[in-house]
């Protein structure tokens, strides 16, 4: 059995963790920051689709009952939940690169199973106004949720 000295050492911002003293290269402990579960940071953003679409049709007039709306949403829910796997968002939900990965597939996905599937011409406002929606939620809620969790960790006194 072979054992190694670990020693603490300090990244480039100053931040302390442990690292092994074997010649590699240091990993250091990540400071804690806001977490969240991946399942309710998965329904968030399944709500914030479920929401762009309700508000599409709502604006649209269009009114063919739940089937009509299974029908808009479903190319998107399929893009979204494979962008939380290609990005393994689940690792880290509240990543940005992560966050910025899972909504360029959640967008062209979405829009090509949109125009392949379902028969949709391409619209190019269409596109704009889902990839600003989309992109404005998921970003937008991470960032609120960040906001939130780091005053409140602010006020809260430490143990």
């Amino acid at each position: 059995m072979q054992s190694r000295a670990v020693t603490l050492v300090a990244d480039a911002r100053g931040r302390r963790g442990r690292g092994d003293t074997d010649g590699m290269a240091a990993p250091t402990t990540p400071s804690p920051g806001p977490r969240i579960r991946p399942w309710v940071a998965f329904l968030v953003d399944l709500l914030v689709v479920v929401v762009f679409v309700l508000i599409g049709r709502r604006t649209h007039h269009e009114d063919a009952g739940f089937t009509g709306f299974l029908r808009v949403v479903w190319p998107f829910v399929v893009a979204l939940v494979a962008g939380w796997a290609l990005t393994r968002l689940d690792r880290s939900p509240l990543a940005w690169a992560r966050v910025a990965g899972l909504w360029a597939i959640t967008v062209v996905l979405g829009m090509v199973l949109r125009i392949v599937v379902e028969g949709h011409d391409f619209k190019v406002a269409f596109t704009i106004v889902a990839t600003v929606f989309l992109g404005v939620c998921f970003f937008g809620w991470r960032l609120v949720y960040r906001a939130v969790t780091r005053r409140r960790s602010a006020a809260s006194p430490e143990v």
